[in-house]
Order: structure tokens, then sequence, then C-alpha cells
């Protein structure tokens, strides 16, 4: 692949993630978006049940399978290197995509905070959850997570290099900010419907699935440096029990 053509494939890719990132936040917030996860009104159903955790299995088996090193080495063998992870980011915004465009709203309330005070808070705490996730980006290198860096070296004809093991601010208080920032924003909701519930549940089954997967990889690259790190910092709960 060229040079010009893998940047320009890498931004694509970006600018997809980015968007998406963004409906997400109206997409779990029932705001400023077309469609939300309680948009449109629907009550429970099997059929329902069944296309939603259908459309959730599958971003957490891309998301999770092709993170692995095993499948990047396989993958890389029919794709540029250079442009892996912004194809791993490509495709985890289109399983999304997918996820909006397609998601049955389930709607019947399991709890409502009618509060004002209440409300506020729950607010908070959702809006404290994504920027958690967004600064956790840039906190390890938003760049190279997303795919940016790796073309933008691929552009100027240097060699890339794993960022390395590093532990800035919030990742001294726990291990996996980013997810802890899902965890919150998925969770911190003033009205909780059906349809919120089984995606909160889900994307909660998921994330704690996946720290296992990543945690495997990190202690196999990182041997001892994480293995300290691990016993030292607490997995998502600030200030807990060291995870052993």
């Amino acid at each position: 692949m060229g040079k010009i053509a893998a940047v320009l494939y890498g931004f694509i890719a970006y600018v997809l993630f980015f968007v998406t990132f963004l409906y997400a936040v109206g997409f779990v917030g029932n705001i400023y978006v077309p469609k939300s996860i309680d948009s449109g009104g629907g009550s429970f159903s099997l059929m329902a049940l069944v296309i939603d955790a259908l459309l959730l299995s599958l971003f957490a088996v891309q998301h999770s399978l092709m993170a692995r090193p095993w499948f990047k080495r396989a993958w890389t063998k029919f794709i540029p290197r250079q442009i892996e992870r912004s194809t791993y980011v490509l495709l985890a915004s289109l399983c999304l995509d997918l996820l909006y465009w397609q998601w049955r709203p389930m709607t019947g309330v399991l709890w409502n905070v009618q509060g004002n005070s209440g409300r506020l808070i729950l607010l908070a705490l959702f809006c404290l959850g994504w920027f958690t996730v967004l600064v956790s980006t840039f906190l390890v290198s938003h760049a190279d997570l997303f795919g940016v860096r790796q073309v933008m070296l691929y552009m100027r004809g240097q060699q890339y290099e794993p960022i390395g093991f590093k532990t800035p601010t919030l990742y001294k208080a726990v291990r996996h900010p980013i997810y802890l920032g899902f965890l919150i924003a998925f969770w911190a909701t003033p009205k909780m419907t059906q349809g919120h519930l089984l995606f909160s549940v889900a994307t909660t089954a998921y994330i704690l699935l996946a720290i296992q997967f990543e945690e495997h990889d990190l202690t196999t690259f990182f041997g001892d440096a994480y293995r300290q790190y691990r016993q030292r910092v607490p997995m998502l709960v600030p200030f807990a029990m060291r995870s052993k």
C-alpha cells in the first residue's frame, strides 16, 4: 500500500471512530442523536432481546478477537501491518454503527430518579465517565491506540515501535481507567430501562472478560513489570485492595 493511501485510510478510520464515539455518548444518554438506546418506544420482547444481544455479541467478539496477538500475526499476512490497527478501529466502529442502527429499544422502566439533585448527580457521573474514557486514551497514546501514529510513521519512513509500558496519572489509581470510565457512563442514568439494563449488564460482563484476556497479553509482553503493577494497583476500583 502506498504511503498516501495508508495515511488517508488511517485518517478515515479515525474520523469514523470519533464520530462513532460522539454518537455513543448521545446513544447511551438519550441526547442529541436521531436514534438512542430508548428512542421510539418499544416494549420487552424475546425478539428484541435476541437482536440486541446479538448486536452486543458481534461487537464483543470483533473487539476482543482482533486484539489478540495471535490474530494480529495471522491477519497481517493478508493486510499491511501499518494499517492493521486502523482496520481494527474501522471494523469496531462499523460494528457499533450497526448496533446503533438496528438496536431494538425496550423501554419498560426499572428506575426513574425524579429529584433534581439526584438527576444532576447522575448526569455529572455520566459526563465524568465519558471524560475519563477520552482523557485516558491521551494519557497513554491516543494516536497509537487508534492507528494514526502507525500510518504517520509509515509515511515518514520510520519503523514502528510499541509505545512501551507506562502508568501516568489515572493509571496509578486503576489499571484500566478507560474501562472504568465506560462502566460509570453506562450505569449512571436517572432512567434505567430494560434495554439500557441489557446494554449495561452485557457491556459490564464483556469488560470484565476482556480485562482477563488483555492482562494475560500484557503480562506476556511486559513480564515482571506488569506483574508488579498488577499487585500494586487495583483493576477498576480506586483505593480498593490490591488485586492478586
